[in-house]
């Protein structure tokens, strides 16, 4: 391999791994806002509750 091909590989390997990142990020903040905000667990709601007011988040 040239270097030219092992800095376009890097550049592709370095792209995937930042979407992969960003997808990861989304995942999560849809599991957080969809299976803990709307828990019917008491002590998980109002605990992202309580940090979504702390972050002037408007909740209702």
């Amino acid at each position: 391999m040239s270097i030219q091909q092992n800095t376009a590989s890097s550049a592709v390997s370095s792209t995937t791994s930042k979407l992969l990142q960003a997808l990861s990020a989304v995942a999560l903040g849809l599991f957080i806002v969809g299976f803990v905000g709307f828990s019917h667990v008491e002590a998980m709601h109002n605990a992202a509750h309580d940090t979504r007011h702390a972050n002037a988040f408007p909740c209702h």
